[in-house]
C-alpha cells in the first residue's frame, strides 16, 4: 500500500502524510513491537521518530525495520544533551540501537528555555556535536523540539536547523497563528507533535482530519498497537474534509476543556515551592501514553511537590492564559492519586 507523500521543507525528503511515533512501544513486548513497526511500513508509512530516553525503543525500531530497504525510510531520534560530550555518546548509541549508519533527522529534544538554548550553543556545545555529525554524515538534518512558541519561533529564526517538532491539535493549536507560517516562509519541514493531544483527545477521526487541513506538515501520534496505525493510516488515506458536523463536535471538544489548558510554556515558573507546575499539569497524559513505572518516573515528584501549593498566586498572574493553577493542581494531586488507588485495587 502506498500513503502520500509530502515535501519536508527544504530537506527534500518525501515523507508519508503520517509518522510513527515511538513512545508507546516502550510497552509493548519486543516481539510485538518488531510486528508494529513492520506493519507500519507495510501501510506505506515511511517516516519513524523516536528518542534517545523513550527506554528501549530504539532498539525495537531497530529490529523492526531489518530488511526494509533504508534509501526508503526516513528515521528521526532525538537527544536531551547540551554538551557536545553527552551529544556525540547519545548519537552513537542511537546508531548503535538503531542498527543504520545515520540518521536522517536528529533533534534536539525539548529545548525549552533560554538556558538550555544557551548551553547547546556555547563552546562545547551540543550544537558543535551536531555540526561534526552533519558533517560526518551521522546526521543528515539538524532539528529540535520545543512546546515553547516563542523560543521555537526564536530558534527557527536561526537558520541553523531545517525541522521543527511543536505540540499541534485542534486543542493546543497555537502553532497555527505562528510557527506553521514561519515554517513555510523558512522552508522548514514541521512536525506535528501530540496530534491526539498527547492521549487526551479520543477521537482519532477528527484528530486527523483536523491536521489534515494543514498542507505539508506531518502528524507524528504515538503508536502502540497494530489496530491503532491501521485506523490512523485509513483516516490519513481516505483525506475526507471535516464536515460541519466535525466542526461543531471540534468546538464543543474545545469548550470542554475550556480555559485549562496547561500549554507548558513555563512563564509561571519559577514557583517559590519549587513546584515544576507544567509536568504536574500534564500528568494525566503521561499516565495514558506510558507505562505505570515510567509515568511515575516523570511526574510523581511533580505531583508530590504539588501537594505543597500554598496557593500564593504568584504563577497565576505569570500565565498568559491566565489559567487558576492552584486549583488545577490539586485537581491534578487528586486525580492522581484516584488513578494510583484503582491501579493497586486491580493488581
Amino acid at each position: 500500500m502506498e500513503m502520500e507523500r509530502v515535501r519536508l521543507g527544504r530537506t527534500g525528503l518525501m515523507v508519508s502524510r503520517v509518522a510513527f511515533g515511538g513512545i508507546p512501544i516502550m510497552r509493548a513486548p519486543k516481539d510485538e513491537a518488531v510486528k508494529l513497526v513492520r506493519e507500519t511500513i507495510s501501510l506505506g508509512i515511511n517516516f519513524i521518530d523516536t528518542a534517545h530516553g523513550y527506554a528501549d525503543s530504539e532498539e525495537k525500531i531497530g529490529e523492526g525495520i531489518k530488511g526494509a530497504a533504508r534509501e526508503d525510510l526516513v528515521i528521526a531520534s532525538k537527544s536531551p544533551a547540551d554538551g557536545k560530550k553527552t551529544f556525540d555518546e547519545h548519537l552513537d548509541l542511537s546508531l548503535k540501537r538503531l542498527n543504520v549508519d545515520y540518521i536522517d533527522i536528529y533533534q534536539f529534544h525539548n529545548i525549552a528555555s533560554k538556558a538550555k538554548l544557551d548551553a547547546i550553543m556555547s563552546p562545547g556545545g551540543a550544537m558543535e556535536g551536531m555540526d561534526e555529525a552533519v558533517k560526518a554524515g551521522k546526521v543528515r538534518f539538524p532539528a529540535f523540539s520545543s512546546h515553547s512558541i516563542p523560543l521555537a519561533m526564536e530558534i527557527m529564526k536561526s537558520g541553523l536547523f531545517d525541522v521543527v517538532q511543536i505540540p499541534f491539535n485542534y486543542i493546543d493549536n497555537d502553532a497555527e497563528r505562528e510557527i506553521i507560517p514561519l515554517a513555510r516562509e523558512l522552508d522548514m519541514g514541521f512536525i506535528a507533535m501530540k496530534p491526539m493531544g498527547g492521549g487526551m483527545l479520543d477521537n482519532a477521526g477528527l484528530s486527523f482530519r483536523y491536521l489534515m487541513q494543514f498542507g505539508g506538515i506531518v502528524p507524528d501520534p504515538g503508536i502502540e498497537t497494530i489496530e491503532e496505525i491501521r485506523e490512523i493510516a485509513e483516516i490519513v488515506n481516505e483525506a475526507r474534509v471535516l464536515s460541519a458536523e466535525d466542526m461543531a463536535e471540534i468546538e464543543r471538544i474545545r469548550k470542554e476543556f475550556g480555559p485549562t489548558w496547561c500549554h507548558r510554556c513555563d512563564y509561571c515558573q519559577p514557583c517559590p515551592q519549587g513546584i515544576p507546575i507544567s509536568t504536574a499539569l500534564t500528568a494525566r497524559s503521561g499516565m495514558k501514553r506510558f507505562t505505570p513505572e515510567r509515568a511515575r518516573a516523570m511526574s510523581g515528584s511533580a505531583i508530590a511537590k504539588a501537594g505543597t501549593c500554598a496557593a500564593c498566586g504568584e504563577c497565576t498572574t505569570r500565565c498568559p492564559y491566565h489559567l487558576d493553577i492552584p486549583e488545577l493542581l490539586k485537581a491534578a494531586v487528586e486525580h492522581w492519586n484516584r488513578a494510583a488507588g484503582a491501579a493497586s485495587c486491580s493488581v
